[in-house]
């Protein structure tokens, strides 16, 4: 199996606007850090968890080293747009078939509410061709993939992270539920998000990841959207546990 980050930032992107902080100004690659969002490929299939507003040029970029215009599934973790914004840009992969998109309920009734022109009976020319598949926290497949969701808590709503074979993607928590924890044993890999290292009301900081971590065990794991407030990736990644890692666009990993 194999994950590729797409992208690794917070809901502002590194850069962020206007901002000129060591980490916004830095000339290291692995400090510019689009919206966050993964591609898995297993099993002859490729499975995209969440849609950020820069997916096109996520696509961009993975299709110049790897060229394919067909995804087997879209699981989405939840609504907020730094998650979601770029449904639209779908439709160059839909232009032969539906592309199925996998959510619970609630963020299926926020997409339609959003992009309300995608789902009409009578589309307008060129539109994304979207199936919207409702999930539910319990195991599922895609294409012959077994998806197993695990409940997280972003702030007081409720999101999906999501386990494939020994890979665990978990981004936006704040909290996990105790129940769930049973989900996540024998990880060989697992992808978390680590905000910052101030508190903040709705996502983990890295002091709370860094526990996270060191309660589910796995053999290796890796911090994803990153606010810049983080700290500069080349300081941060030694201050880190040996098994633990600072992530960044278009890096690539593996597991069994």
């Amino acid at each position: 199996m194999k994950l590729r980050f797409l992208g690794t930032g917070t809901s502002t992107g590194n850069p962020e606007i206007g901002c000129r902080c060591e980490v916004c100004t830095s000339s290291d690659r692995r400090d510019k850090r689009l919206r966050a969002s993964v591609l898995i490929e297993t099993e002859g299939k490729k499975i995209l968890i969440d849609c950020s507003p820069d997916f096109r040029m996520q696509m961009l970029k993975t299709l110049e080293t790897e060229y394919f215009l067909h995804l087997d599934g879209v699981l989405l973790t939840h609504e907020h747009y730094d998650h979601v914004g770029g449904l639209d840009d779908l439709r160059a992969f839909s232009r032969e078939e539906a592309v199925r998109v996998y959510a619970e309920e609630a963020v299926t009734e926020a997409i339609r509410t959003r992009i309300p022109y995608v789902f009409r009976e009578h589309k307008y020319p060129g539109v994304p061709n979207l199936e919207l598949h409702i999930i539910e926290n319990k195991p599922f497949y895609i294409a012959g993939v077994a998806i197993m969701p695990v409940r997280l808590m972003h702030a007081d709503l409720p999101i999906f992270g999501f386990r494939i074979g020994n890979m665990a993607y978990l981004t936006d928590l704040k909290t996990i539920p105790e129940a769930e924890y049973s989900k996540l044993q024998n990880l060989d890999a697992l992808v978390i998000n680590a905000l910052r290292w101030k508190e903040h009301i709705s996502h983990q900081n890295l002091p709370e990841a860094l526990t996270q971590i060191e309660r589910i065990n796995p053999r290796r794991a890796y911090l994803t959207h990153i606010a810049h407030s983080f700290g500069l990736h080349a300081v941060m990644e030694n201050t880190l546990p040996a098994n633990v890692f600072v992530a960044f666009d278009a890096e690539e990993v593996y597991s069994t």
